[in-house]
């Protein structure tokens, strides 16, 4: 089998990912249930809300739609292909390309016109985020700075369809056409 049954029981093809087949209610629905740090926190922590956590940076700092939906969907692969630490992805050549071609194309079904730049903007905020989750959720300070947040991230346990129901309100706020 080379496919994966998602939560709306598509089959989707991570080698070989096609766009119509990316979809927003699946990528929700496992980045709520998808613990950040390997489940090493001292609670559940999801990558969904750190998305949403840097998706609020990006709003707060004032940057344009782009960068925010950019936070927001930045992790979108991993509800395809999972959530690997650092130390441990940057060895993995194969997974890194496969993760690239997935998130571009979750990048080029709702942010096209996401420029390099604003591409820099959302790993600095999702860096920052990741700074403070350490600090918050271990105690640790993982950088030998630390990066200035405008927002006030939720660290805490919150249920994981709380987190999918806000990930999908976000979603839908940002990609509304007003």
């Amino acid at each position: 089998m080379s496919y994966i049954l998602t939560y709306q029981k598509k089959e989707f093809y991570p080698l070989n990912p096609k766009t119509e087949d990316i979809d927003i209610v699946d990528i929700a629905h496992a980045l709520s249930l998808l613990c950040r740090a390997n489940g090493h926190f001292k609670h559940f922590y999801s990558v969904g809300l750190h998305s949403i956590n840097c998706a609020y940076e990006a709003i707060a700092r004032g940057y344009s739609q782009n960068v925010v939906l950019g936070c927001l969907l930045h992790d979108g692969s991993e509800a395809y292909l999972a959530d690997i630490t650092r130390p441990v992805k940057k060895h993995l050549q194969k997974y890194l390309e496969v993760e690239d071609v997935l998130q571009n194309k979750i990048f080029e079904k709702w942010v096209p016109s996401l420029i390099d730049e604003e591409r820099k903007l959302v790993f600095e905020i999702d860096d920052a985020i990741l700074y403070y989750e350490f600090v918050e959720l271990f105690g640790e300070k993982i950088f030998d700075f630390a990066p200035i947040i405008k927002s006030n991230p939720v660290f805490e346990y919150i249920e994981f369809s709380q987190v999918e129901n806000e990930f999908i309100s976000l979603f839908n706020q940002l990609t509304s056409k007003n």
